[in-house]
């Protein structure tokens, strides 16, 4: 295969790639505004260096940074986080994070992915 028609296709994947991962994005984002819009939920979330932060969800923006109220963290194991009560989280530390299982429709997210994706198409 001639080293033209490969950088060609190297290219289009990354593109096809940064594409499904921005409209993943939007579609995350989307579904958290929906439940900062509800108010009052309660997430886990837990970030790459393995801290814990119970709180409710305030805000997100479209980086996925969160702003969550009415911290609670392990006091034993991050006693520096006891005075804690309104934290900013940036998105890209984030691990995961654990929604209460009432906030979730399932079919509502597998329904807009499948839309998300035949726009994009």
């Amino acid at each position: 295969m001639p080293s033209s028609l490969l950088a060609r296709l190297s290219s289009a994947l990354c593109t096809i790639h940064e594409h499904a991962r921005w409209v993943g994005g939007m579609l995350f984002h989307s579904f958290f505004k929906s439940l900062e819009k509800k108010g009052n939920v309660d997430v886990i979330v837990e970030l790459k260096n393995g801290m814990a932060l119970r709180g409710v969800l305030v805000s997100v923006d479209q980086y996925l940074n969160l702003k969550l109220g009415n911290v609670h963290v392990d006091q034993k194991k991050y006693p520096q986080m006891a005075a804690v009560k309104i934290c900013f989280i940036r998105g890209s530390v984030i691990r995961y994070i654990q929604l209460p299982p009432g906030e979730v429709d399932s079919d509502v997210m597998i329904e807009a992915s499948k839309k998300e994706l035949t726009k994009s198409k």
